[in-house]
């Protein structure tokens, strides 16, 4: 039987986990599990690690250049190849990038169809 820490809210000694969670019963307070010996969160949190279409390492603020034209969905606009993207962020989810193009607005983007300028 594993032993999971008290609640570091209300000290209750009725924690659960859920998921990668930990849920106290009695205040409701949702929390990560820290690992005692380095004491950082123990479930996988690895860095994000998101490449381009040429396998280059993207990260927040790089500009890239998209490769591919691609149509905007609900509208007649297309982001044409060789649009240069500034400032991009990167988030999670099906769209790796979130940025904004100029003429068009704001977007998301997948790293497969662009590459580090």
């Amino acid at each position: 039987m594993s032993t999971l820490p008290p609640c570091p809210q209300c000290s209750s000694a009725f924690t659960y986990e859920d998921g990668p969670l930990l849920i106290c019963p009695e205040c409701a307070h949702e929390w990560e599990p820290l690992d005692t010996s380095a004491g950082a969160p123990a479930a996988g949190d690895d860095a994000r690690v998101i490449k381009d279409a040429n396998g280059n390492l993207l990260q927040d603020g790089d500009t890239v250049t998209v490769i591919k034209d691609l149509k905007v969905k609900g509208s007649s606009l297309v982001v044409k190849v060789g649009t240069k993207v500034k400032s991009i962020r990167l988030v999670d989810g099906d769209h790796d990038i979130d940025c904004k193009i100029d003429g068009i607005g704001a977007m998301k983007l997948k790293s497969e169809f662009v590459k580090k300028a």
